[in-house]
């Protein structure tokens, strides 16, 4: 009898042990099915990307996008980024960390095993090749790339649905700020007939690489009141310079540079430099913050009111851009600029203090 009773209590033993183990390994496999939960996010490309339900780590391998993430307060969850973005100057000012976060880059090309190391729940890219090499890997790859207001927008929400949390509900505002200034523009241009043409050079070190119609800058030059003064589509797009004097802008906007850098290089050109926009000196450095406002930039948002001032100067003799660019770096980075750092940055210059 009591070999039985030992018996039986041997097996209940084993039982209760059996059912215990169960009971731990069905825990584990609830958390494990909870920590790869995934929603469906959908791109720029209109492509259907699984990403984690809750996202965590970001590689942004898009320069530009890297500004909306802060805007959206989501620097935090950068694990990768750009060398580009890791030295802007106002980035670092705003965002200091950004100098610890990887790079996963080699020049220009990605590697894809240092982009690995960074394990992040989401990959964010305008580039096909990179978003190619990112999906063979099966990370999740998101393309945010966008070419006018209407895709900085749903750029700007995508976005924020990839970060969550309080970031949809800043995306909103910022919705509303931008659709504001644009109608702000539109308000004050009421009864303006002329349109002066405007000639955006990329950068003062080649002008002939220039912008032209139907991308995100033709499109703030139109909403502020003028009108593009060549006639080819394209971004960055390489024009003789005989077909840049033939084109007779009124204005000069050139990008990454100060007004007294581009004037200086515009006078150096011994064609450009005969333009009438050149001698009377209506040659302007693009604002540049935490990334260039004259494209892919969420600080466009402002471009367009710094561009109508400077084609209607009269209609906006009251517009305080200085008082603009302050409110918006402490409402979106909660970042407090000093007027002299706002001035700075419209003017297009990269010094920080």
């Amino acid at each position: 009898m009591k070999h039985r009773t030992a018996v039986l209590a041997g097996v209940l033993g084993l039982l209760s042990i059996g059912l215990l183990i169960a009971g731990c390994s069905h825990s584990q496999n609830t958390h494990k099915s909870a920590s790869v939960a995934t929603r469906t996010v959908i791109d720029m490309d209109g492509t259907k990307v699984k990403i984690p339900k809750k996202v965590n780590r970001v590689a942004d391998l898009w320069h530009a996008n890297n500004q909306v993430v802060m805007l959206l307060g989501g620097q935090n969850k950068l694990v990768a980024t750009t060398q580009m973005i890791k030295t802007q100057p106002w980035f670092k000012t705003v965002y200091p960390s950004i100098r610890k976060v990887k790079s996963p880059f080699s020049g220009d090309t990605m590697q894809m095993e240092a982009l690995l190391k960074t394990k992040p729940d989401v990959v964010i890219s305008s580039d096909p090749g990179q978003i190619k090499q990112a999906r063979n890997a099966k990370v999740p790859t998101v393309n945010a790339m966008y070419q006018n207001f209407a895709g900085l927008r749903r750029s700007v929400n995508l976005t924020a649905d990839i970060l969550g949390g309080s970031a949809p509900s800043i995306a909103k505002s910022y919705q509303r700020d931008h659709t504001r200034n644009l109608a702000e523009v539109k308000n004050q241009l009421k009864g303006v007939s002329s349109r002066p043409k405007v000639l955006h050079i990329v950068n003062s070190a080649n002008l002939n690489v220039v912008d032209g119609k139907h991308t995100i800058v033709d499109e703030w030059i139109k909403a502020a009141g003028g009108q593009n003064a060549l006639a080819q589509n394209g971004n960055m797009i390489s024009v003789t310079t005989e077909k840049l004097a033939k084109s007779n802008p009124d204005v000069i906007i050139v990008g990454s540079t100060t007004s007294g850098q581009a004037l200086k290089a515009l006078k150096q050109d011994p064609v450009l430099s005969k333009l009438p926009a050149v001698k009377q000196g209506h040659v302007y450095g693009n604002p540049q913050g935490t990334f260039p406002w004259d494209r892919y930039s969420a600080e466009e948002a402002l471009q367009v009111l710094w561009a109508a001032q400077k084609l209607h100067p009269t209609q906006f003799k009251n517009l305080n851009m200085t008082k603009k660019t302050q409110e918006f770096y402490q409402k979106y980075y909660h970042y407090h600029l000093t007027a002299k750092q706002a001035n700075s940055i419209l003017a297009g210059s990269t010094a920080t203090k």
